[in-house]
């Protein structure tokens, strides 16, 4: 029996280790613009477990910490679907590219579905006291999320607005 218990903690080891290891994080920074005061400064944080495609967000400046949630806007295609376009031609038309699509990203026999990333991001977040953000950011490189950094701005309700880059 103790082998069965040293077996179960160690899976369990394992797990929580692999787990934290797709965990990836960032910060940015940005500029909170009010019509009658100066510009405040704004620490963006991230927090993601698919490589920065989803997550958490938070955005903090002085009186003010807002948090929410991240997701970068994709269509996934299923690869079948696109089969009798390539017929007669090279896989994803490579050698002829169609505006922006630049045939599938990896090996299209090894995958069965490719995804195209939009390179835009889109958080919805809420300070403690209920106040609304909204932010909507273009990434500089949209397959690596927001781990591949980019720029954008958010909205505070009421017409607040923060210039953001990561």
């Amino acid at each position: 029996m103790p082998n069965k218990k040293i077996l179960a903690t160690s899976t369990t080891v394992l797990i929580v280790l692999l787990l934290n290891a797709c965990t990836t994080t960032g910060v940015g920074s940005g500029e909170l613009v009010l019509s009658d005061r100066p510009s405040q400064p704004v620490l963006f944080s991230w927090t993601s477990n698919d490589g920065g495609i989803t997550g958490s967000m938070t955005a903090a400046f002085p009186g003010a910490k807002y948090q929410g949630r991240f997701i970068q806007i994709r269509q996934q295609t299923q690869s079948d679907a696109l089969l009798p376009m390539w017929n007669g031609w090279n896989v994803g038309w490579a050698d002829w590219p169609y505006s922006g699509f630049d045939g599938p990203e990896t090996g299209y026999d090894s995958y069965q579905f490719s995804t195209t990333y939009s390179g835009k991001v889109i958080a919805n977040l809420k300070s403690d006291t209920g106040k609304l953000m909204r932010c909507r950011f273009t990434m500089a490189q949209p397959v690596e999320g927001m781990s591949g950094g980019g720029s954008g701005e958010c909205q505070i309700v009421g017409g607040a607005t923060i210039q953001a880059t990561f």
